[in-house]
């Protein structure tokens, strides 16, 4: 009896922990410069069978967008669920940038309302938001960020904690597949790849097995050209997504270990998309155009496709509603703090700019958890894109409007050249182009017509997705020119976009 007793028991305590464990945990999982490039989106090549079970037990949306393909502005979009423009992030946190979101957006700040609607804390990876005060976090882990396997490793016992009764959310975000680590030397091309984070000659990192892509193999997306430096980049590119999924994997496989996974929320997504000329720093569909899958586990309808438009500002409103501290009334936390009080509790001198004009108590977003399950929900009729600075020496702003039938750009600062990230600007994929002249083909443009852009690009996106030919200045889209000019210039009135002082001189 007593060996049959013993199972028994140990079962019965498991069940037990479990039942005690805390429901509606959020894992809210973002990679750095990854575009839709799964299998799970279509992709022929992707090894990603992880991020491919997750959208088969959850809801995989097709139309998500980052509103700027800029790494800190837009993670300064995810943590506030406001346009950049409005929360003052345009541009790179670190080192001489210097950008910084206004201090009073800690009352809508991310971590900072899911802590006060119950939760413990946690980001662990790339961080490039400022001030830390306004987008603290309780804990801070530490974690090889090209190694996400690695970092799920590192996030077991803050997962795992059975000390602390409160739900968790932790914010997971990968420095993978961003471009870095040198040159694949390896490479018979004059112009070397860049390597996006993979170990020289092949090499793996600590627990990865590596996928490794043949260049011959991999699909060129429309908006690059289809040669062999852009095909090896494209392989490393790859190779550093895969890895990302086998990070993803682990993580879940601590979920289930720990009994967590169907009390556990998790989204994958992207800060925007991929690292080259054309995605990364533009506002074409490369650079705005990003994953998303949501697995919620309380939601019965699993393994859908949603052609919903969502955008990066509803990401913590929606995060805020599932964990119950969203006022859906005022789209804005049920326990709102007023932050000139914040900051005067503190001690903190009120004379200095923390708001710029805004009063930070609502939410830019809208919650996406009542279409989490519904293939056929409508989210937003429109969405909106504001892209400023990448880098500091980048100068370049640009606004959009897109809907599913047509795309406003409007390069504001069109009279000058586009600026280049540093990192794009030495990719061999752009680099081969531009020594071939500025008649060169660059995916859908020359290189002079990356370079020398108009005012105005007007795409049909319905009928050209890939953006080849701007309408702009056909006289028989004039009509639609105009109206969606002027939806674009309403929604800056109502954002109280500094820039839309341009319209009366540019």
């Amino acid at each position: 009896m007593r060996q049959i007793a013993l199972p028994i028991y140990i079962v019965f305590l498991s069940v037990s922990v479990c039942v005690q464990a805390a429901e509606r945990n959020i894992i809210f999982f973002i990679t750095d410069d990854e575009s839709p490039t799964l299998a799970c989106y279509g992709d022929p090549v992707a090894v990603t069978p992880h991020i491919d079970s997750l959208a088969k037990d959850g809801t995989l949306f097709r139309n998500a967008f980052a509103t700027t393909a800029s790494c800190s502005a837009s993670r300064s979009v995810v943590m506030s669920g406001l346009h950049n423009h409005t929360n003052g992030q345009y541009g790179h946190q670190h080192h001489y940038h210097k950008f910084a979101s206004f201090h009073n957006v800690v009352s809508l700040s991310l971590p900072r309302v899911l802590a006060k609607a119950g939760y413990r804390t946690a980001r662990i990876g790339k961080y490039h938001v400022a001030p830390e005060e306004v987008y603290r976090f309780e804990t801070t882990l530490r974690g090889p960020t090209r190694n996400a396997v690695k970092m799920a490793e590192n996030a077991k016992a803050f997962i795992t904690d059975e000390e602390d009764k409160r739900p968790f959310f932790l914010y997971f975000a990968t420095s993978d597949p961003h471009r870095g680590g040198g040159r694949d030397k390896n490479s018979k091309l004059e112009l070397k790849p860049d390597l996006f984070g993979n170990r020289p000659n092949q090499g793996s990192h600590s627990g990865v097995k590596e996928v490794l892509y043949n260049p011959a193999k991999v699909p060129v997306p429309k908006f690059l050209p289809d040669t062999p430096e852009t095909r090896e980049e494209l392989a490393q590119y790859y190779q550093s997504c895969s890895r990302i999924d086998q990070g993803l994997g682990r993580l879940v496989e601590i979920l289930k270990e720990a009994g967590l996974y169907d009390k556990t929320m998790i989204v994958f997504t992207s800060d925007h998309g991929m690292a080259f000329s054309g995605g990364k720093t533009t506002v074409y569909e490369g650079g705005l155009r990003v994953p998303f899958v949501v697995r919620n586990p309380y939601e019965q309808n699993r393994g859908v496709v949603s052609e919903a438009m969502i955008s990066h500002i509803d990401i913590t409103p929606s995060l805020l509603d599932f964990g119950g501290g969203l006022d859906a009334k005022k789209n804005a936390p049920n326990n709102w703090i007023d932050p000139n009080k914040y900051w005067k509790e503190r001690g903190e001198n009120m004379k200095e700019n923390r708001n710029g004009g805004h009063r930070f108590n609502r939410y830019h977003g809208k919650s996406w958890l009542s279409i989490v399950g519904k293939p056929n929900a409508v989210h937003w009729e429109s969405i909106f894109a504001s892209h400023t600075f990448h880098e500091i020496q980048m100068y370049y702003p640009m606004r959009v409007i897109r809907d599913k039938k047509y795309k406003l750009i409007w390069n504001i600062a069109h009279g000058l050249p586009y600026p280049f990230a540093s990192d794009l600007w030495a990719a061999s994929s752009w680099q081969a182009q531009f020594r071939k002249g500025m008649d060169a083909p660059y995916g859908q443009k020359t290189v002079k017509g990356y370079i020398r852009r108009p005012a105005f690009e007007l795409y049909d996106i319905e009928q050209d997705p890939h953006e080849g030919r701007n309408l702009a200045g056909n006289p028989e889209y004039a009509e639609v020119l105009a109206a969606y000019k002027g939806r674009l210039k309403s929604f800056q009135q109502k954002m109280n976009d500094p820039w839309i002082m341009k319209w009366r001189y540019e």
